[in-house]
């Protein structure tokens, strides 16, 4: 009887992650709501250590801040290796069934990345240097574009890569702003961390940076818009957002600064006005995937008129570190799930891949520093200018995973921007010191670099 009882415990504890479905014997086996729940909390333990330690590595060996980290171990927990050695296990941790919460968790996570990247953007601070930064952020948007002119009809050629039926120009437009985009966040990381925030070099990177995150999200909306949604979906993407953009603009700052004058008397922001500012938060992203754009977009342009000061202040102590240690690493999985290397599985695929990586680099660090040389800069800090310009990072993982999640691109084309999105991601920050940051250090133009801001992923 005892071993009996030890061998049905053994059993049940075996089946833990199985499917059990309605609480009727006679059912077909499917997922109940318990089932969601048990996945999705062993889940969000995997991912956060991994993420952790994938990260702590990153720091250690290669230098590299946490956020390069989690992008990797996203790729580590998914199909391209932990389900190449141990399909079982990985499938059991992440069943397909399970993605759907997952992605949820994800879509918050980065939203609410968004809204708080949002918050931090100083409009002053780039108009002041919008003339010089004019020349730099046009090349970082027009070779690419002029890249994707030329590889898109080869890459709409081979099988896969493109969703079927997808017109030449939709797919030129987004292989365009996935080349011309730079991680304005990681830019912004990057040049704190490297104390350049007030010199030149610092101020027109960011200028430069900035406006060539607006145009690529731009482009991307008119794609989003256009495709395969007829008309009248496009008229609603389109018109709504620009509508919704101009109401934000123009009456945001207004509305919302009553919510700053409170924070500002008490000192503090109360539970009260964190609902409110959560509430509206999810309301903007909620408006933008209604209208068919997508909920970063809403996050972001609420966040670009949320009162300053103390307010932001406040708003970043209670919800940057959840946001940041808990829910952004669940994007970076369901990227990291999404991710099919092994798809990347011949000479042709290979050299396809290469060719991308190649040619985004050339197209956004080589025009970034031409236009740098053009505009008066001297070779060492345009070198600079075009290490920092090359920086990818999540924005590129939000971009391409829109653009899978939309059907405009497959598993295999998704996988090869991963991969850009990585390497250019690992390269800036190396690449900024080889070039301009070591000597520049050696002669005292910049301090040391600031550990605290290099381990942060904001």
């Amino acid at each position: 009887m005892t071993q009996g009882l030890i061998d049905s415990t053994l059993a049940t504890l075996g089946d833990v992650l199985s499917p059990h479905g309605p609480a009727v014997q006679a059912a077909a086996k499917s997922f109940a709501p318990g089932d969601f729940s048990v996945h999705f909390f062993l889940q969000l333990a995997v991912i956060l250590l991994t993420c952790r330690v994938v990260g702590w590595l990153g720091q250690k060996l290669l230098g590299q801040p946490q956020v390069v980290g989690e992008m990797i171990a996203g790729v580590v927990l998914g199909p391209s290796l932990l389900g190449l050695l141990f399909p079982e296990l990985q499938g059991a941790l992440f069943p397909k069934e399970t993605k759907s919460v997952l992605y949820a968790g994800a879509q918050l996570g980065v939203g609410l990345y968004m809204f708080l990247v949002g918050t931090t953007l100083k409009i002053d601070h780039f108009r002041s240097k919008a003339k010089s930064a004019f020349g730099v952020s046009l090349a970082g948007i027009i070779a690419p574009f002029i890249i994707a002119v030329i590889i898109t009809p080869w890459l709409i050629g081979v099988p896969g890569l493109f969703a079927a039926g997808i017109s030449q120009l939709n797919a030129t437009l987004f292989m365009g702003a996935c080349i011309a985009l730079t991680a304005f966040p990681m830019l912004a990381r990057i040049i704190n961390e490297r104390g350049l925030a007030d010199s030149s070099l610092g101020t027109l990177s960011l200028t430069a940076g900035a406006f060539d995150d607006a145009c690529s999200w731009c482009v991307l909306a008119i794609v989003l818009a256009t495709f395969g949604g007829g008309p009248g979906v496009a008229l609603l993407a389109i018109g709504g957002g620009l509508l919704y953009v101009a109401f934000i603009m123009l009456f945001g700052k207004k509305l919302l600064a009553p919510l700053g004058r409170k924070v500002e008397r008490e000192g503090e922001m109360s539970l009260t006005v964190l609902a409110i500012t959560l509430a509206l938060f999810c309301l903007s992203a909620f408006l933008m995937d209604a209208i068919g754009i997508h909920a970063i977009f809403g996050g972001f342009i609420l966040g670009t008129v949320m009162p300053r000061g103390l307010f932001v202040v406040e708003l970043k102590r209670k919800v940057e570190p959840l946001a940041v240690v808990l829910l952004l690493p669940m994007f970076f999985t369901f990227s990291g799930l999404n991710t099919r290397m092994d798809m990347v599985n011949s000479p042709t695929l290979l050299l396809i891949a290469f060719g991308i990586l190649v040619a985004s680099i050339l197209a956004k660090g080589g025009a970034c520093y031409l236009a740098a040389r053009l505009s008066g800069e001297d070779n060492r800090t345009s070198l600079g200018i075009g290490a920092l310009m090359n920086s990818r990072g999540l924005m590129e993982l939000i971009i391409i995973n829109i653009g899978l999640q939309k059907g405009i691109i497959g598993p295999a084309l998704f996988s090869m921007l991963v991969l850009m999105a990585i390497v250019t991601t690992m390269m800036a920050g190396p690449l900024f010191e080889f070039v301009y940051g070591k000597k520049a250090r050696a002669s005292g133009e910049l301090g040391a670099i600031d550990a605290r801001l290099a381990a942060d992923p904001v």
